[in-house]
């Protein structure tokens, strides 16, 4: 019997250690998680000047199949350019990990283009400066895109 009640009391402590775990909440979201989550969202509303308003004026934006670009102002026409041609977008975030001043986001951007979906799956490294982003790498199969993109423009 006392085997018993040690046994029932061992899972008793091991089953009221399991609950306070389990209903501790997420770990609040840091600053430079919140503020890549709105960049990302902000991608909605496809405006250059809102989206480079995010970068430190001396920032960078590498979009890894092309070459880097360098400051605010060249960043914000280089979205200029290629989003120009876009009906819509909005991007979906699969997996986010942040640490102090990096945040990683894997996600699957579904943009509309000539009336056509264009999907692509993506993966950004974000180095942020006071609340700013200082280096953006974005990750992506450029034969992916091009090749969605020229079924989204033969079929119209």
């Amino acid at each position: 019997m006392k085997k018993f009640i040690r046994s029932f009391l061992t899972l008793l402590l091991c089953l009221s250690f399991y609950i306070q775990v389990s209903a501790q909440e997420d770990p609040p979201m840091s600053q430079n998680e919140q503020i890549i989550r709105e960049f990302i969202a902000a991608w909605s509303n496809l405006d250059p000047v809102e989206l480079a308003s995010y970068f430190t004026e001396d920032g960078t934006y590498h979009n890894i199949p092309s070459g880097p670009v360098n400051g605010r102002e060249n960043i914000e026409q280089f979205i200029a350019g290629f989003s120009s041609s876009w009906d819509s977008t909005d991007w979906e975030i699969i997996s986010l990990l942040a640490d102090g001043n990096l945040v990683m986001v894997e996600r699957l951007d579904k943009t509309i283009v000539a009336g056509s979906p264009v999907n692509l799956p993506c993966f950004g490294y974000f180095q942020l400066l006071d609340g700013k982003i200082k280096i953006w790498r974005d990750y992506f199969d450029l034969a992916t895109y091009t090749s969605a993109l020229a079924v989204a423009l033969k079929t119209n």
